[in-house]
């Protein structure tokens, strides 16, 4: 069964400094039918124009990512981490017992493109935590590139969680296949381009849950089509 979430029917805010778009609810937007999928609890995707963001706030028993796709952001944190993430560069803070941070983008003349993803982490009350790494579009090229996984292999950074999160970027005709084990299930964002996913065409912005489905076939329908795709217990 795939069901697919289209771009414009995903929730919306204006703040100004501050553009984004809600796959599930979240803040003030609330859609019963999309609280989450599995363990993966918010997609945001968000635009921050020069100068703005987020000011120094909570989080707690979250794993929280963020995956840059245009501009930089700048990070700062209660543990004492302060970097710079850029495209390629892929965050992961674990809230745990507690944690403060803040994010802004330094740039006085560029907006930053983000997703910002938070996953319900296997247990609550766990050491908060910080890990950012980079995976190059020669490693994402044509193929399912591991970025986070729950035990970190092949460099991924960890989350606290049973999920495997691939990355990939397909040219047009380009195809790539993922078995499912019958007892997961599996969230498809389409970051940018057109795919077609077991015979359905998705666009930038657009998501599927899928289960019941032995398998996946992708193909690139444009050039330089970005996807991140969740298997989630």
């Amino acid at each position: 069964m795939i069901n697919i979430r289209q771009e414009n029917q995903r929730g919306k805010a204006n703040l100004g400094w501050l553009d984004t778009r809600y796959t599930f609810s979240f803040s003030n937007y609330f859609d019963p039918n999309y609280m989450g999928f599995k363990t993966l609890r918010v997609i945001n995707e968000d635009k921050v124009n020069p100068g703005g963001g987020f000011p120094t706030h909570g989080h707690q028993d979250m794993e929280i990512i963020t995956y840059i796709l245009q501009g930089s952001l700048e990070h700062k944190d209660s543990l004492g981490n302060g970097s710079i993430i850029r495209p390629g560069e892929v965050q992961r803070m674990s809230a745990g017992t507690g944690i403060q941070h803040s994010e802004f983008n330094p740039s006085e003349n560029e907006s930053v493109h983000l997703l910002q993803i938070w996953i319900i982490p296997e247990q609550k009350d766990i050491t908060p935590g910080y890990e950012q790494k980079t995976f190059t579009e020669a490693q994402k090229r044509g193929k399912l590139r591991l970025i986070g996984s729950q035990d970190g292999r092949e460099n991924s950074v960890t989350i606290h969680q049973d999920v495997n999160l691939y990355a990939t970027l397909l040219q047009k005709g380009e195809t790539i296949s993922h078995k499912i084990n019958p007892e997961r299930g599996i969230w498809v964002q389409i970051i940018s381009g057109e795919i077609n996913l077991n015979d359905h065409v998705l666009s930038a912005g657009d998501g599927a849950a899928i289960t019941e489905e032995s398998s996946l076939i992708i193909t690139g329908n444009a050039a330089n089509s970005e996807l991140l795709l969740f298997d989630l217990a």
